[in-house]
């Protein structure tokens, strides 16, 4: 389409004298012109106002993710849930069987247990928390070991420290005195947390012994 602009005497655009007047007429003339060009261009194309995207598309919107939104995380494939007894931490996903060896002892209203901790791995244990639990109270002025705290009137916990791997821990040694005079006692022996690691096997730290009043070692 051939657009042909005229000034106000009927001449072509530019023709005229190079009057102020008819140049700025001439000017406004020009810019109504190319409004009107590019109205009817538009309207031929059937595009859309707006700049368009190259090859005569349409500009596509957005992604409508804002950007500060944070990526989706995901659990690693080595988190496993821990055993019965066991701490969740850090090391979570590593396994270490601890084990609990040794006697207790009953006489003249005094219990004495005696026990050595292992750890047969693979991975070594940063602490370990051995909870010894009897089923009569302790005299309130019971005197415990280094390493030794009493949680409850017949309950103790001790720490055991790092152990490393398919190596023997510390021995704990606990003779206390207990409320009365009672012909027997019983003893739970357990963990109550494992550094943060998990154990298949705790079998063999998780006992019960039952110590007649006759000062013999029943072992577990």
């Amino acid at each position: 389409m051939l657009v042909r602009v005229m000034n106000r005497s009927g001449r072509p655009n530019g023709s005229g004298r190079p009057g102020g007047a008819g140049r700025r007429g001439g000017g406004i003339l020009a810019s109504v012109a190319v409004a009107v060009l590019a109205a009817v261009t538009l309207i031929a194309t059937g595009a859309p106002s707006g700049a368009s995207a190259p090859g005569g598309e349409a500009p596509r919107p957005a992604a409508s993710h804002p950007a500060s939104a944070p990526a989706p995380a995901f659990a690693s494939g080595t988190d496993r849930g821990s055993g019965a007894g066991a701490g969740v931490g850090a090391g979570a996903g590593v396994e270490a069987d601890v084990a609990y060896h040794g006697h207790v002892s009953l006489w003249g209203g005094r219990v004495g247990v005696w026990l050595t901790t292992e750890n047969h791995g693979p991975a070594p244990v940063s602490g370990v928390t051995l909870r010894l639990r009897f089923s009569v109270p302790l005299d309130p002025g019971a005197t415990l070991p280094p390493g030794c705290l009493r949680t409850g009137p017949a309950t103790v916990q001790c720490g055991t420290g790092t152990m490393r791997a398919a190596g023997s821990g510390v021995r704990v040694a606990l003779d206390v005195a207990v409320v009365g005079e009672p012909a027997e006692v019983g003893v739970d022996i357990d963990t109550a947390w494992s550094g943060g690691t998990y154990d298949r096997n705790p079998a063999n730290n998780t006992h019960r012994v039952l110590a007649p009043a006759t000062g013999d070692p029943y072992s577990f």
